[in-house]
């Protein structure tokens, strides 16, 4: 029993070692690829550094599921090399056995990156939040309040966040009262949200009196920050902890959450994801020679065969977000099918 817990973490350990190395390189390329390019746009390095930084923890999700399946590869070929792999094989124990210390790894790493990268991500991306994390209507961010007093419609071109709320940059508020009459227009180059209301510099009023320019506007709103933050952000700048509740709370007022489903099986089930990448590089690892001599050949077929799985994952997961699919359906449905084809090649491959 105490010689198998030490197999196992001794194989545990191989893992994070292979694992460790593939997001060390592929982190440190990303890291500087982005920080030349940030550079220009940032007034310090240090700001240069927090923004590329900040970056490169929004792209983790993107390439873990292939530094997991490269970190596989890495780890058997090495015990390959140094003949471990084939002591352990003689010791009796199945690639199944073999494989378990990697899976339960692989399962630990999904588990944090969902719980604890996702989070952490979301959280450093809203300090700056661009257009880019907002739903666009034709390129632009629209809200609009009712309340018993009318509407208040804004239109804003830019949007962006700071301590105290949110920017709306080249915008225009609409004023309507109860019968839908526009009492009111309000243009400025910027437009401040906070919990207190609508208030801005400089703007050109049109109304009944006619057009004027007023220094400063002011106006009380039920719209607030973390309103607009809730409503319209789009479902990948959701954390997870808080994407049940958002998701709850946007179905009771029959607003359509099919796309925040999606995310929300897609983090819940991302440690099946790694599970069935770790499959997939135990199959491709599957060798009976003293010296993988295959290793390289092997390795360019898996990295073609996990952009292929990319793909096809992300056609589930559109058919998934647009209705074709149910959301669980859609995101559950590739791991097992990769789980079980590496499963099958594995089994043949040991009972020939």
């Amino acid at each position: 029993m105490a010689r198998s817990k030490i197999l196992s973490w001794f194989l545990f350990r191989r893992f994070f070692y292979g694992v460790g190395l593939v997001l060390l390189i592929v982190c440190g390329i990303i890291f500087a690829i982005t920080f030349v390019e940030r550079l220009p746009s940032n007034t310090t390095f240090i700001s240069a550094l927090t923004d590329s930084w900040t970056r490169l923890i929004e792209y983790v999700p993107l390439f873990l599921p292939l530094a997991v399946f490269m970190g596989t590869l890495v780890a058997y070929y090495t015990m390959t090399r140094s003949s471990e792999g084939i002591i352990i094989s003689s010791a009796g124990l199945s690639p199944y056995q073999i494989g378990r210390p990697f899976l339960f790894g692989a399962f630990l790493i999904g588990l944090f990156a969902t719980m604890v990268i996702n989070p952490y991500s979301i959280q450093l991306s809203s300090k700056n939040m661009t257009n880019n994390h907002f739903k666009l209507i034709d390129g632009r961010i629209w809200l609009r309040e009712s309340s018993d007093n009318g509407y208040i419609t804004i239109k804003s071109n830019e949007i962006g966040k700071n301590d105290q709320g949110i920017i709306f940059g080249y915008a225009t508020v609409y004023i309507q009262n109860q019968e839908f009459k526009l009492t009111s227009r309000i243009d400025a180059r910027h437009i401040f949200l906070t919990d207190q209301g609508l208030h801005a510099d400089n703007v050109k009023i049109f109304d009944a009196n006619g057009p004027r320019t007023q220094d400063k506007w002011s106006t009380k709103t039920l719209i607030t920050p973390q309103t607009v933050i809730d409503r319209y952000l789009k479902p990948d700048q959701i954390s997870f902890w808080r994407l049940p509740a958002f998701i709850s709370k946007m179905s009771s007022i029959g607003v359509s959450t099919r796309g925040h489903l999606v995310q929300f099986w897609s983090l819940l089930f991302l440690p099946l994801s790694m599970i069935a990448m770790t499959s997939l590089g135990i199959a491709f690892s599957q060798t009976r020679q003293r010296r993988n001599h295959s290793f390289g050949t092997k390795f360019a077929i898996g990295i073609l065969t996990c952009f292929i799985l990319y793909f096809l994952t992300n056609i589930f997961t559109t058919l998934g977000a647009n209705g074709s699919l149910p959301p669980l359906l859609a995101i559950i449905a590739p791991p097992i099918i990769i789980i079980a084809a590496a499963g099958i090649f594995i089994t043949t491959f040991d009972t020939i």
